[in-house]
């Protein structure tokens, strides 16, 4: 056949080129057709891009201040190293790797152009994956206005923040659940109505008993 000829005249470095150029390239397409119909999240997306353990008060101060300096369109919050970053490094490692050796260039040289090649494929697929969560989380709740609004403990809060307990809260029009804590030296039992006085991290309520 054709292929096996085609295959057998190509040397050794470009059968290996070719051996992680095409299946990295067919399960980066697996894993954006899967993005795009929903079900496709990127295995390192468990992990927050930032961690804001800050708490902002109920008059908009901050407590241990954010950083104003950080620029929101640049690489703070970038993930580089996830599993659909490498899988792209891949992809245009061998490719590159595969068109160079063709061009019979030597392998010293080779290699380290398609890694930089691959390395500037995962930056720019950071960078546009940052983007869409950008887009993604326009409109959507944001936490923060929480802060001011009175609620009803779902499950008991511990005392002095020594854990989590749960509240219901009226946010942008809609009754939502969140993780709640309190500084207050006693427990806030279960149906109590609450007032949300700060924002801790990304998602947890400081609240304190109505």
């Amino acid at each position: 056949m054709a292929i096996i000829e085609w295959w057998n005249s190509l040397s050794l470095v470009a059968q290996i080129f070719y051996c992680i150029a095409v299946p990295s390239t067919l399960v980066l397409l697996v894993q954006t057709i899967l993005m795009f119909i929903g079900m496709g999240e990127d295995a390192d997306a468990d992990g927050a891009d930032t961690d804001v353990s800050d708490d902002v008060d109920v008059d908009g101060s901050e407590d241990g201040g954010f950083d104003e300096d950080l620029d929101p369109n640049g690489f703070d919050g970038l993930r580089i190293f996830t599993v659909r970053g490498v899988i792209a490094f891949l992809v245009i490692f061998g490719w590159v790797g595969a068109l160079l050796e063709s061009m019979n260039v030597a392998l010293w040289i080779n290699i380290p152009i398609s890694s930089v090649c691959g390395f500037a494929m995962m930056v720019l697929l950071a960078f546009i994956f940052k983007a869409i969560m950008n887009l993604k989380s326009d409109g959507t709740i944001d936490i923060r206005n929480a802060v001011g609004t009175a609620g009803k403990v779902h499950l008991t809060i511990p005392p002095a923040r020594m854990g989590e307990g749960k509240v219901h809260i009226l946010l942008q029009g809609s009754y939502v659940e969140r993780d709640a804590v309190t500084d207050e030296p006693d427990p806030i039992p279960t149906g109590s109505e609450v007032v949300v006085v700060r924002v801790s991290g990304e998602t947890t309520l400081v609240v304190r008993k109505k």
